[in-house]
């Protein structure tokens, strides 16, 4: 068949295919000319999941008459200028927009007007183009001193085939919705409004640029909680930086809906950036939570190719291994810095475990002679009724001397070491009284289980063991990064059958591998050599362990799948060598346990992501009983 040229009509359709995949598509592309405009308030109008009628206005810098003929042709746009000598650079791009596609490509399929007024004054005027007809500029009112009005009708009636693959109407809607949201938590100095079917579903107005004003748009966003639950991240590498937040651990959600990234203000979805991610709460989630994060990189255009996609959804970095580490590293010097906090949820789901009891009690009365509660142990041997004089047996008076109302505080502090056995040791520059410490004085032991302690404005229940686990298990990492991981030869090297380029991206990782203790090592073409394995993962099926650091490697450019057995394999151990559940333990034991979770980073996790304590103040309290 002999080859022939592609009507305009044609080639305009296939490239909106491309940009233009759905009504949302469409509106990320306006609003993204609307802030590259300089747009400070932006509203956005969708009717019947956007496949009806879109409206984006702005007050944006507009354009000029004899701008907008030119603003509807394929590949004409104001965002990339051509040098001396007619070159234009597409390594060096800080726009949104540079494609010039988006406009043409929606008057292709849809009925497109334009109508705008330029800042530096003039008559406003306006354009249509219906399926690729484009239509005379004319003069046209505009509400506003200037910016632009784009009106997009009957979205896909040019290709009726399009229409069959949309989905719902409610489907659309959402997705229009996400991906305002997306604009909004980049921008937080542009005010966004969303009207859905002629009702506001959004409304933001425009925060001050900054820290502050990004956690109060993100807070209208992704709600309250985040924002209590949110570390701030900022940390700069080689002229890259990361900033955002991320939320705590305890704060995890069952699916990755709540991870957004963004380079230099554009919203990505990127392998390497969500496998970082991943990597970074390796040591605190379990495979089945997802963490919760608003990131941001900035860095230079020379650096980054967003001229991947049409949709520009995807980037490239030129120094992968930089960016993959200032994300791991900053999210981890975040959650370092947040020390034993738990996320305030916990309080709160807590509290909505209560249940409020009236009427006649089924239980006999108490008496100061009844034993105690099933499940409930006072301190061992010391369960006699309490002494008239506020002493109890084993105690001096001076350590047994009311220092709190109604409470007797222990003696000092004590430290304990990784097999769970704690020792007397007085805190230097403790505070004198136990209670003001973050976690408080212990004042019971529930169930062998759940430490019961005091601060001064509520209390707070531990889980002992995974507190101590996560205590041991700091202490065996700080332990593998003093020195490297033990290693144990194999009594045959065993060779693995991949695929080729697989088996090229092992043998390139060789020597990170080795600082994890796996030695490997090029086999042929399609196969790698493994003679030594982590001492820490026993008798392991190395098969399976390499072909899992290459699918790792494939997907995010790292070897997760060893460093996640390690962590297991620490975890496991960590579990093992905890004090268990059952254990009674002392007064001082347990305000040793205390004190390590509030020296220890990340001690208000076990790890697997959930709390180790939960904490109540008192007015949750005197809510729960309807004191206030």
């Amino acid at each position: 068949m002999p080859i022939r040229r592609l009507p305009p009509e044609t080639v305009n359709r296939i490239a909106a295919g491309e940009v233009v995949e759905r009504p949302a598509s469409a509106i990320k592309e306006l609003v993204e000319n609307a802030l590259d405009a300089g747009a400070t308030r932006i509203e956005v109008q969708a009717d019947g999941g956007g496949l009806s009628r879109i409206l984006i206005a702005d007050d944006g810098h507009g354009m000029a008459p004899d701008q907008l003929a030119l603003a509807v042709e394929r590949h004409a746009t104001s965002k990339l200028e051509p040098d001396d000598a007619g070159d234009v650079d597409l390594l060096r791009i800080a726009t949104l927009g540079f494609r010039g596609e988006a406009l043409p490509s929606i008057g292709s399929v849809a009925r497109l007007t334009i109508t705008s007024r330029a800042k530096d004054g003039g008559d406003a005027h306006q354009i249509t183009v219906e399926g690729g007809d484009q239509r005379p500029v004319a003069p046209a009112g505009f509400p506003g001193p200037h910016g632009a009005r784009v009106e997009v009708r009957d979205l896909f009636y040019a290709t009726p085939a399009r229409l069959k693959f949309m989905k719902s109407e409610r489907s659309e809607a959402m997705a229009i919705s996400d991906e305002i949201k997306r604009q909004a938590m980049a921008h937080e100095a542009v005010a966004f409004t969303l009207d859905l079917d002629g009702r506001t579903t959004l409304r933001l107005p425009a925060e001050h640029p900054g820290d502050e004003g990004r956690l109060k748009r993100l807070a209208a966003l992704l709600g309250r909680d985040f924002e209590a639950n949110a570390l701030l991240i900022d940390q700069e590498r080689d002229g890259v930086r990361l900033s955002g937040y991320a939320g705590l651990p305890t704060y995890s959600r069952g699916n990755a809906a709540h991870q957004y990234l963004f380079v230099n203000g554009r919203p990505v979805r990127d392998r390497l950036l969500q496998g970082a991610l991943r990597g970074a709460y390796a040591d605190f989630l379990a495979r089945d939570r997802h963490p919760a994060a608003v990131l941001f990189l900035d860095v230079d255009p020379l650096y980054v190719d967003v001229n991947v996609h049409p949709a520009k959804a995807e980037v490239r970095f030129r120094d992968p291994a930089l960016v993959r580490g200032l994300i791991v590293g900053g999210l981890r010097h975040a959650l370092a810095a947040a020390g034993h906090r738990a996320s305030t949820t916990v309080a709160a789901d807590a509290l909505a475990g209560f249940t409020a009891h009236t009427g006649a009690s089924p239980y006999p009365a108490y008496s100061p002679s009844s034993p105690s509660a099933a499940g409930f142990s006072g301190w061992q041997g010391w369960d006699q009724p309490r002494p008239t004089t506020g002493v109890l047996p084993g105690l001096s008076e001076r350590s047994a001397r009311v220092e709190s109302p109604g409470f007797t505080p222990w003696p000092e502090p004590a430290t304990s070491d990784q097999a769970g056995q704690f020792h007397d040791q007085p805190a230097p520059g403790a505070p004198a009284d136990l209670v003001d410490f973050p976690l408080g004085a212990a004042r019971a032991q529930v169930h062998g289980t759940y430490i019961v302690a005091q601060t001064r404005d509520g209390i707070v229940v531990v889980d002992q063991h995974a507190a101590h686990e996560r205590l041991v298990y700091e202490k065996m990492k700080v332990q593998m990064a003093a020195g490297s991981v033990a290693r144990q030869a194999l009594l045959t090297p065993e060779v693995v059958e991949l695929d080729p380029s697989e088996a090229d991206r092992v043998a390139a990782r060789a020597p990170e591998l080795a600082e994890l203790g796996l030695i490997v090592e090029a086999f042929g073409a399609g196969a790698v050599l493994v003679r030594e394995t982590p001492a820490l993962l026993g008798d392991t099926d190395v098969q399976g362990l390499i072909r899992d650091i290459a699918d790792d490697l494939a997907e995010h450019g790292a070897a997760l799948a060893l460093s996640e057995r390690l962590g297991e394999v620490c975890g496991t151990m960590a579990c093992h060598g905890s004090v268990r559940a059952g254990r009674v333990l002392s007064a001082p034991e347990m305000n040793a346990l205390l004190r390590q979770m509030e020296a220890t980073p990340h001690s208000g996790q076990c790890n697997h992501g959930r709390p180790t304590y939960v904490e109540l103040k008192l007015n949750d309290l005197e809510k729960l009983f309807g004191r206030r």
